[in-house]
């Protein structure tokens, strides 16, 4: 179960995932920081990428933080 590092950037003008040199990802979101959306939105995202359904994703630390450490259980 792979732990990553995410460096979440809400209010975005568009949805990327960068993926950074030292294993982690910067995730630019469109949704703010209010009511867990921009969280729902990263589990989403992450799901595509990593090809998984979204109960897969879980956000282990940091949740009202930009810096979140997710686990995806594959």
């Amino acid at each position: 179960m792979p732990l990553i590092k995410v460096k979440v950037k809400p209010n975005s003008k568009q949805q990327t995932i960068i993926e950074e040199p030292d294993g982690s990802l910067t995730v630019q979101l469109k949704s703010p920081p209010v009511d867990g959306k921009a969280n729902e939105e990263l589990i989403k995202l992450l799901a595509v990428k990593f090809d998984v359904p979204k109960s897969q994703i879980r956000i282990k630390s940091g949740l009202s933080s930009k810096n979140k450490l997710v686990e995806i259980v594959l």
